[in-house]
């Protein structure tokens, strides 16, 4: 008990320290790369957003550069100066080759396009000319038209210096943000990149549904601090760039960051943490029971004595080598083991002697009291003038006197007995009880009692019925001897269920006195009864135990009492012979008696 509570303590303490520990240092680390993790993504979109930037000034550098040199070459002017719609088509081919641009326009100076060329498909005169007008009035820089979106750059075409002012027209020429553009910028930062136009989305790297699902959420009108969005199954955080933040048109970046895949290694980390964690606890925890169990061993080995000594065992081995606390411990309880034998020696020396003294006592007084009746009886029957009746009664007293012996004797002979002694035959308990209550009857002393028998089942069985008769006898004369007055009734219940057999004895006498309630059925005990020899209800528990059965006192009080019986039917028992061999002791009680 003790070695359990002990190493269930250490254990529990190493398992509750090494897994809060660990359960800590688990959290620290998940929050420190959650957090490291968090800022990489951060530095990711503003990387993303920063490489658009720089792409889109280069862009505006070189196309920028581009305009003002084709702006003045000879050709764009000598064109511009045609006034001719078709030749200005066809001539300005070689100026939108040569500036290298998605989109190049030709315009005259009142902002009609005479010329138009572009790798967008779909991407008409009309759209164009739509577009050209709020460009030259807000020099709005995005056209947006089929599904294209185009950043770009006006620059005016002069006849001589432009201080001199005479206008030929306008120049336009600009690049797509396509999925070129995106896919290039993604693949920079690692990330998803969406360009919108008012609303709607115009290129993405993102799966088609995963499109849509970030048009249902909405785009934010400039998110400074990354915000997370939960596209499919995956989550991202994603940033919002306004390109257009002069107003309209509405042209927005959106770069979006994987959380989920930024966080997998996070989560792998997790899981090894968690490992070494177990592993922990649990080598910990082979140590903690190793090392206790060079603390508990001294201490289970005295519990052991201890246990030991609990069932009357003062030899059991005990460790008391060392010097420590443990093994002086051991030596001590083995010197209090020692005095503590020695003691119980004594007391059942001395016990034994006072219990022989008080049996001695008690047969002897018993005995002298027998044989002086027979001594007295026996010098009246050697006078010559008594009548026959008197020397019937001396006779009679004489033989009473001999069968108080001999009951006594069989009483003391009854301790020595075991249970095989029985011999049991098949019958009926209830003849028992009827030659019990025939031999009670016969005492001319108890005529006024009362005995009523009450039987429900067979009540047959394998039991040996002589000594049965010998515990419905003592019962009897116990009640009878309680009756006031000797008048009052007494009841046997037999009930027999087929597996047990209830007994039930009760009086309506006076009842038990207390100071013997609780030690009835110890030898010896006796009181209110002049001839009580004490050994009555002792020889009674004794034959019920031996039959596998209990007796007990269920109820005891001023109005009366009843003993109980529980006698169990034999499990197994072979058919006996009733011719069975009568020992020489019972034989020379019988011979005495009839002698007697």
């Amino acid at each position: 008990m003790v070695r359990v509570r002990l190493r269930t303590k250490f254990l529990l303490s190493m398992v509750l320290v090494t897994a809060g520990l660990t359960s800590l240092s688990l959290l620290l680390v998940r929050r420190t790369m959650q957090s490291q993790v968090l800022d990489g993504i951060y530095s990711d979109l503003q990387n993303s957003v920063i490489t658009f930037q720089s792409f889109q000034h280069e862009q505006e550098v070189t196309l920028s550069r581009s305009a003002d040199l084709i702006a003045d070459l000879p050709n764009t002017r000598a064109l511009m100066t045609t006034h001719d719609e078709a030749t200005i088509q066809d001539g300005s081919e070689a100026l939108w080759r040569l500036a290298g641009s998605d989109l190049f326009v030709l315009a005259d100076p009142t902002g009609k396009i005479a010329a138009l060329h572009t790798s967008a498909q779909g991407f008409t005169r009309e759209m164009a000319q739509s577009s050209l007008s709020p460009l030259l009035q807000h020099r709005e820089r995005w056209w947006f038209g089929a599904g294209h979106l185009f950043e770009v750059f006006l620059k005016p075409v002069y006849f001589g210096p432009a201080a001199d002012n005479r206008l030929l027209g306008f120049m336009v020429v600009g690049y797509e943000i396509d999925s070129r553009v995106a896919s290039q910028i993604g693949r920079i930062a690692n990330s998803k990149v969406a360009f919108s136009y008012d609303g709607a989305i115009v290129t993405s790297t993102l799966a088609k549904d995963l499109s849509q699902q970030l048009v249902g959420k909405g785009f934010p009108q400039q998110s400074i601090q990354p915000r997370s969005v939960q596209l499919g199954e995956e989550r991202f955080l994603e940033t919002t760039v306004d390109l257009t933040p002069e107003g309209p048109p509405d042209v927005r970046l959106t770069v979006l960051k994987s959380y989920d895949q930024a966080t997998a290694t996070l989560q792998k980390l997790n899981r090894l943490l968690l490992g070494l964690g177990i592993l922990a606890v649990v080598l910990g925890s082979v140590l903690v029971f190793l090392i206790s169990d060079t603390f508990t061993r001294p201490l289970s080995s005295l519990l052991a004595g201890v246990a030991a000594l609990e069932k009357g065992d003062f030899r059991y081995p005990l460790k008391t080598d060392g010097k420590d606390e443990a093994a002086e411990l051991s030596r001590a309880f083995d010197s209090m083991r020692d005095s503590l034998l020695k003691t119980q020696q004594n007391l059942i020396e001395s016990e034994r002697l006072a219990t022989i003294g008080r049996m001695a006592n008690s047969i002897s007084h018993d005995l002298r009291h027998s044989l002086a009746a027979i001594v007295a009886n026996a010098e009246f029957l050697s006078e010559r003038d008594l009548s026959p009746d008197q020397r019937d009664e001396l006779y009679k007293e004489v033989q009473l006197a001999v069968l108080r012996m001999t009951e006594l004797i069989d009483s003391l002979l009854e301790f020595s007995r075991t249970r095989a002694s029985l011999r049991p035959t098949y019958g009926s308990v209830r003849t028992a009880v009827d030659n019990a209550v025939q031999a009670v009857r016969s005492n001319p002393e108890f005529h006024s009692t009362r005995i009523d028998i009450r039987q429900q089942g067979s009540c047959e069985g394998w039991f040996d019925h002589r000594k049965l008769e010998r515990v419905f006898l003592n019962l009897l004369l116990n009640a009878c001897e309680a009756m006031p007055n000797r008048s009052g009734s007494i009841t046997v219940e037999l009930d027999d269920d087929g597996s047990k057999m209830d007994i039930r004895v009760s009086d309506s006498g006076r009842g038990i006195p207390d100071p013997i309630r609780n030690t009835l059925f110890e030898p010896f005990v006796s009181q209110g009864k002049e001839n009580g020899t004490g050994l009555g209800l002792t020889v009674v528990q004794k034959i019920i135990q031996d039959h596998g059965g209990d007796i007990q006192i269920e109820r005891t009080s001023i109005e009366g009492t009843v003993f109980h019986i529980l006698l169990p039917h034999p499990a197994t028992l072979g058919k006996q012979t009733e011719a069975q061999e009568v020992s020489s002791e019972t034989a020379a009680q019988a011979n005495s008696a009839k002698h007697a």
